[in-house]
């Protein structure tokens, strides 16, 4: 039976209305004021919309509501042909991000809405992205990518969920990963996630990433960029690692497309609005000097 798209990416979508340019964040009764105002898709969309860039057809299953952030969220994703199937809601998530520096702080609105696992039968994606919580209601014969936020590490914090199983890869950041694992070390807790899934991997935002698979360990050195904004880094790193596994490449070469693909996102301001297209991607590579990635065993490595 032939997948109506290649990937659909399961898990919140927002409206991200980011402020740029603050010297300083308010405190208390204070006002300040912004340089630039954007306003782009968030959460899931952005590595929809990565996905889409980078050549695959793909679909956003995320509630998305009848007001002016859901109208505004799907028309965007929509012109970059990701397909929006629902399910429909009443309200939209919404986030600020205020970056600052290279990091940002965001306040968010996220309303309760119902998500639709019928959805996925319908549309017979090649791959899966979904957040660890909504794995669960993931066809276990379905090739799924679980991909981590705060939430959900403090959800399952050393308490890895049976249904974790099903993923092929699972992606964190290395706080995310430290909490859920209990290991202080990025390499530590790639190698006993990887206990429990085929591939664990670790994001590392300057300092690159690492992957455990097999007992082995993969590293992938970030090439050196100005840092405008982070937001949605991780979210792209996990659109890129998607593709590259999709092509058929190895841990290695996955985890060091997905590592220049972030490095690339940060430069510019927004995550959806960071997003390379392929085209993009292929040249920055290119004008990389080659890095060799050289895996450690997990007795070297401890």
């Amino acid at each position: 039976m032939t997948s109506a798209v290649d990937v659909a990416c399961v898990g919140p979508a927002f409206l991200d209305l980011t402020f740029e340019g603050l010297e300083e964040l308010p405190g208390p009764g204070q006002e300040r004021h912004a340089r630039e105002l954007y306003a782009t898709p968030g959460g899931a969309a952005i590595t929809a919309l990565g996905l889409a860039r980078l050549g695959l057809r793909t679909a956003l299953l995320a509630p998305l509501g009848h007001d002016l952030a859901g109208r505004t969220v799907r028309a965007m994703l929509e012109r970059e042909g990701v397909v929006c199937a629902g399910p429909e809601s009443e309200r939209t998530p919404v986030t600020v991000v205020l970056p600052l520096g290279e990091e940002r702080a965001m306040v968010t609105y996220e309303p309760p809405a119902p998500t639709d696992a019928a959805a996925l039968d319908r549309l017979r994606p090649r791959a899966v992205v979904a957040d660890l919580d909504r794995l669960r209601n993931v066809s276990a014969d379905m090739q799924v990518y679980a991909v981590v936020a705060d939430r959900e590490a403090a959800l399952f914090a050393e308490a890895l969920p049976e249904w974790l199983g099903r993923a092929r890869a699972l992606l964190a950041n290395r706080d995310e990963a430290a909490t859920l694992s209990g290991e202080r070390t990025p390499e530590a807790a790639a190698l006993a996630l990887a206990e429990r899934v085929p591939t664990a991997v670790v994001t590392c935002g300057a300092d690159g990433a690492v992957a455990a698979a097999g007992g082995d360990l993969h590293t992938a050195p970030a090439p050196p960029a100005e840092v405008r904004d982070t937001t949605g880094a991780g979210d792209l790193f996990a659109a890129a690692y998607v593709w590259a596994d999709l092509r058929g490449l190895a841990v290695g070469e996955r985890l060091r497309r997905a590592v220049v693909y972030a490095t690339l996102s940060v430069r510019t301001a927004t995550g959806a609005g960071s997003a390379a297209t392929l085209r993009e991607l292929e040249r920055a590579l290119a004008e990389l000097s080659p890095t060799t990635l050289k895996p450690a065993s997990a007795k070297e490595a401890s």
